[in-house]
């Protein structure tokens, strides 16, 4: 039991490890790019740019935002820099569109396009040195070496984006799969299983366990846990601490999950005369269920906190806005709650009981 243990706290701390997305920082953007944008990890000159796009999965004849923020080595806004953007497409390296040198108060900048047709992208941040000796209010002449500055003051980096009619929808559907097969197959097997159970106690004389009731619950805990990873890559990516916070909770409520099938399916049940083996079978379950209890509680508590005022860390502070994933999320958890105490209580007179009894 114990080797059981150990194995699900390396699968779940490898998930986490995969999962949670590694970023120097989150800059100004109003989300954390995982797929279009991101950073130059090398910087420019001076500056650490970060560049996102909104939609990530931005498609063709859409109108798009490109948010830029640069930033010092440390962190810090930048004031009064000067700026050009250019959008080159990768197949053809013709220059699609062009922003011209422009000054602005902060590093932090919004742009629109409309990108015209499927494919990559590069985007060419261009910010001119501290003396600015640029051409202002105008365009540099396209290059075919994107990245040369011999003929201009500044400093350069790429950010190369992918658009495309499909690719956010085949993301998504490809990570619901990732997640349903295998608790289908743990399903299928728990459901064999508990027709076994059920079958060979229909003919004794056995005292129920309350086993439907456990099922329940275990399919209740990793239910909350999936929803977690369902709104994972939308609402995750505003911050990198929602990441951690959203995968961190995924990870123990379907740890929590497997766990009760350890315990509750593998040990023995509560039968024979040792008081101490009973007692040992008790406690262990009644500490698996606090865990349950108070971790589901604690979700609940922060997700009316966070719809109420704004939470911490918010990339807008801003509260919260109640959708349907928030509202199954916490549907589940609250059926999952009142579930804990009923079998808690009942397993504390079942005990109770089996103890006192003539031996």
């Amino acid at each position: 039991m114990k080797m059981q243990y150990v194995l699900i706290s390396i699968l779940i701390f490898i998930s986490l490890s995969t999962f949670i997305p590694h970023f120097v920082s989150d800059a100004h953007l109003s989300h954390t790019p995982h797929y279009n944008g991101g950073s130059n990890r090398d910087g420019i000159g001076k500056y650490y740019p970060y560049m996102a796009l909104d939609p990530e999965y931005a498609a063709p004849d859409e109108p798009t935002k490109i948010t830029f923020s640069v930033q010092d080595f440390d962190g810090n806004d930048v004031y009064d820099i000067e700026t050009m953007v250019e959008i080159y497409q990768e197949s053809t390296g013709e220059r699609v569109k062009g922003f011209p040198w422009t000054v602005r108060d902060i590093g932090d900048f919004n742009l629109y396009y409309v990108f015209p047709n499927p494919g990559g992208y590069e985007i060419v941040l261009s910010v001119a040195n501290d003396d600015k000796m640029v051409n202002h209010n105008q365009l540099d002449v396209p290059r075919s070496i994107l990245s040369s500055i011999s003929d201009c003051n500044c400093q350069r980096v790429i950010f190369n984006v992918s658009i495309s009619d499909s690719w956010g929808l085949v993301r998504n559907f490809l990570l619901v799969v990732s997640i349903l097969i295998p608790i289908i197959v743990l399903g299928l097997v728990l459901g064999r299983t508990y027709l076994k159970n059920r079958k060979e106690q229909s003919g004794s004389r056995m005292v129920p366990e309350k086993e439907t009731l456990k099922y329940v619950i275990m399919l209740l805990a990793i239910a909350g846990g999936l929803v977690h990873l369902a709104i994972f890559p939308e609402h995750g990516s505003l911050q990198i601490y929602y990441s951690v916070f959203l995968m961190a909770a995924a990870g123990a409520q379907v740890a929590y999950g497997i766990l009760y099938i350890l315990i509750n399916f593998t040990a023995e049940s509560y039968s024979g005369n040792n008081r101490k083996f009973i007692l040992s079978q008790y406690r262990k379950r009644v500490a698996l269920n606090l865990f349950g209890l108070i971790g589901t509680s604690v979700l609940i508590g922060l997700y009316a906190y966070s719809v109420i005022v704004a939470p911490p860390l918010s990339p807008d502070n801003k509260a919260e806005n109640i959708d349907i994933a928030g509202i199954m999320a916490k549907s589940v958890e609250i059926l999952l709650v009142g579930g804990i105490i009923y079998l808690m209580r009942w397993e504390k007179k079942r005990v109770d009981e089996i103890l006192v009894s003539p031996k």
